[in-house]
């Protein structure tokens, strides 16, 4: 995956260079119409191998909220200018400088809270073989998965039964099949909003 490294080291440098004004303008947009608080949300979560580092976004929630790690489409802990950044996917941008710096790839699984990683038991754990990215093939599936939580009556037991294992089971199968060409594919679809077939299904 010496190609992969490479690319996220020259596209997460070239991103922050040319995107500098765009992140600066996000930062004050929220310190205005998010007073109170940081304009950057910072995190643990796991990374590659197990290992735990801070990953960066906008924040997009009020400052005092609970601390549950899956959010809902509509909840009042995200902001109306949250949930705008969040559509649009503003509030990731921060996440370019984890990728620059190693701690994640373009393409990968979404970084979990330690809680999801220390459920993976038994082959499950080779997810952890791979570099956490800002978008993947389970984050294309899941693409509208706030929206998805909203409309069931317990979102976090529909997370931790029916979607979180499917993500595992997706990014399984990009672990065993990368291609450096479909993670240029997956990144282009990410942008551009669109579907894609991966994997013997449409994501």
């Amino acid at each position: 995956m010496i190609l992969k490294w490479l690319f996220d080291r020259v596209a997460a440098f070239v991103g922050l260079a040319v995107l500098w004004p765009v992140l600066l303008i996000v930062a004050i947009l929220i310190k205005v119409k998010m007073p109170g608080g940081p304009a950057f949300f910072t995190q643990k979560r796991v990374g590659l191998h197990g290992r735990l580092f801070t990953m960066h976004k906008f924040r997009s929630m009020a400052v005092s909220h609970d601390n549950s790690s899956v959010s809902v489409a509509g909840e009042t802990r995200i902001t109306s200018f949250g949930a705008t950044l969040r559509r649009y996917k503003l509030d990731e941008l921060p996440e370019l400088w984890d990728v620059l710096i190693g701690n994640m790839s373009f393409v990968g699984p979404r970084p979990d809270v330690p809680g999801y990683a220390d459920m993976l038991t038994g082959d499950d754990r080779r997810m952890l073989e791979l570099r956490p990215g800002i978008t993947g093939p389970a984050s294309l599936k899941y693409r509208d998965e706030e929206e998805l939580l909203a409309k069931v009556d317990n979102p976090i037991e529909y997370n931790d039964k029916v979607i979180f294992p499917d993500k595992v089971r997706i990014n399984l199968y990009y672990l065993d099949h990368y291609s450096f060409w479909k993670d240029i594919q997956m990144i282009i679809y990410t942008v551009l909003g669109m579907k894609m077939e991966y994997g013997g299904e449409v994501i």
